[in-house]
């Protein structure tokens, strides 16, 4: 079964979000459970925890298909000890409140230097973040996103996830996300048939595909090994439609939730018909 769904709005309170999920014909979804600029946020009501799980009740949405990502402010791999800590908090939070709303993933970004300390050095602040996050949650897999690596970003190659994942003291704790976009702009070339075969060997030899607890699907505005995060509406961008077409037809991605975050919202009940239109065997 293919899970494919969008990032859907929380607005009004985390219970909402499986019902916008229902609205564009989703299986699956993604959500902030606070406002993704904002460092803190009042705790999650008893209604709002109720009505949340409840709604992933009645429409059928079970944890292996919801994907919620934590707040753009976290930087887990910050050179500066007051950026440091503050990011841990904020993401310790984020941890707690999926572990009360009954989820168990919280995606992430993993961090940048910042071009103040060796990525080495980040990286590993980012592993003992988690491994600090995992001693005051339970139940709750850390993912890491993969990232375009513009900037000063971590988590453009594969590399730095497994390096990341090594550091992680509970195995069973720690998973990733591969967002297609991300993946292509770091140089990874998804849209040839044979690039799209070499990068997921090199993905299941460096990581392994006991890890992929989720995806990302969107095209890409910008070029091949360009380093920019720019999104683009699926088939409509640099990558093209085949690489999803690929997607659709390979069961190594069944199973886990498929999210587009591509940038026109009123599409997205379009684009999930058309990645189904695409699913030979269903």
């Amino acid at each position: 079964m293919y899970y494919i769904g969008a990032h859907v709005s929380a607005a009004g309170g985390a219970g909402n979000a499986p019902e916008n999920a229902i609205k564009i014909n989703a299986n699956a979804f993604a959500l902030f459970t606070k406002s993704q600029m904002q460092w803190a946020a009042k705790p999650l009501t008893k209604k709002d925890i109720e009505l949340f799980k409840t709604n992933c009740e009645k429409y059928n949405f079970n944890r292996n298909q919801i994907l919620p990502h934590d707040g753009y402010l976290i930087n887990l791999g910050h050179p500066q000890e007051e950026g440091l800590q503050k990011s841990r908090l904020a993401f310790i939070d984020e941890m707690k409140r999926c572990e009360t709303l009954g989820l168990t993933k919280l995606n992430f970004h993993p961090g940048s230097h910042l071009g103040q300390i060796s990525e080495e050095e980040s990286l590993m602040r980012i592993a003992e973040s988690v491994n600090l996050a995992h001693q005051q949650t339970s139940g709750v897999m850390a993912v890491i996103e993969n990232t375009s690596g513009q900037g000063s970003n971590l988590g453009y190659k594969f590399e730095h996830l497994a390096f990341i994942i090594e550091h992680v003291k509970d195995k069973t704790r720690i998973g990733v996300c591969i967002d297609t976009c991300h993946t292509f702009t770091a140089g990874y070339d998804l849209k040839s048939e044979t690039g799209w075969t070499q990068t997921w060997n090199d993905f299941d030899r460096i990581i392994g595909f006991d890890r992929l607890a989720g995806m990302h699907i969107n095209d890409s505005k910008k070029p091949l090994s360009s380093r920019v995060d720019r999104h683009a509406p699926i088939g409509e961008g640099t990558l093209g439609i085949e690489p999803f077409k690929r997607l659709m037809n390979d069961s190594r991605f069944e199973n886990i939730p498929l999210i587009l975050e591509t940038p026109e919202e009123e599409r997205w009940k379009q684009e999930i018909e058309l990645l189904r239109s695409f699913c030979r065997h269903q």
